[in-house]
């Protein structure tokens, strides 16, 4: 039987595969670090912080986000948005996860149905 330890550890690889669409599925309106955590958050997709700005940072070197500093009368934050490049990412990158979650529900339902 597979342990709670390794069933997390599984789960873990399984939300670092969706992590990169589900932040750029965020990112069509600018947006700040805290404020993307809480949106992925609320939606179901807790993100530590040390795994998201590491990921702005890539995504933003890489093109796809693009940043600015806003203070807004306030505390400085750094706002992300999808650049060009980043929305055709998003949507290419949604094409294939649509694929994958068909292809998956297939299986599974094939499977289950072979346990009866």
């Amino acid at each position: 039987m597979v342990t709670g330890d390794a069933y997390d550890k599984l789960e873990l690889e399984l939300r670092r595969g969706v992590v990169v669409l589900a932040t750029l599925s965020q990112l069509h309106t600018a947006r700040y670090g805290y404020e993307l955590r809480q949106s992925l958050s609320e939606s179901g997709m807790p993100i530590e912080e040390g795994t998201l700005y590491p990921l702005l940072r890539r995504l933003e070197s890489q093109g796809a986000l693009t940043s600015e500093w806003r203070t807004d009368g306030g505390a400085p934050r750094r706002y992300y948005v999808l650049s060009d490049d980043g929305r055709e990412l998003c949507r290419r990158l949604t094409i294939a996860w649509r694929g994958l979650n068909e292809t998956m529900d297939l299986l599974l339902k094939d499977g289950e149905r072979h346990e009866r």
